[in-house]
């Protein structure tokens, strides 16, 4: 054989597959981590747009409780009249509070319901006065604001009389 054509040695084929088993492993390893780092920042932002969402509906919600509260007192206003023309207008009033009920209930806001002489509950009840009463010590006698609940979490305690000790 001609010494021109003969070419450098040639490494053995077990080292070079095992280079280059090793670089693919690092490179699967890689990417592994990088879709991994991928998914946790997808999680970590709807987590992030949920929060967001929550909050805006909380806030959004707070600013509308007084809006109810405003059709209450109109509401119990028109019920001092007696004229037909303030029974139409309580009417109107009714159903325009029911509306605007109906879609904040869609959004998660639920109405504390207070059964008579209920025992206080600090979680979901704010005491502004006790007063006497045939109730028992502690127990509410009276409702002085509506309280509401959204999504299962007190958004704004009932503020109530109490019963004196």
């Amino acid at each position: 054989m001609n010494d021109e054509h003969q070419s450098a040695p040639v490494p053995p084929l077990g080292d070079e597959l095992m280079q280059c088993k090793t670089t693919a492993q690092e490179y699967l390893n890689g990417w592994q981590r990088a879709k991994a780092d991928f998914i946790n920042y997808k999680n970590d932002e709807a987590h992030r747009l949920e929060d967001t969402a929550r909050f805006m509906t909380r806030s959004l919600m707070q600013d509308m409780l007084p809006v109810l509260d405003s059709f209450d007192l109109a509401i119990k206003s028109y019920g001092r009249e007696k004229e037909p023309v303030y029974e139409d207008q309580q009417k109107g009033m009714l159903l325009i509070r029911s509306q605007f009920m109906d879609t904040l209930k869609k959004r998660g806001l639920e109405v504390i319901s207070l059964a008579p002489a209920e025992p206080f509950n600090p979680e979901k009840h704010e005491a502004l006065d006790a007063v006497e009463s045939e109730h028992p010590p502690g127990s509410i006698v009276e409702e002085i604001q509506k309280g509401y609940f959204l999504q299962g979490r007190v958004l704004r305690p009932s503020r109530v009389r109490i019963s004196k000790e």
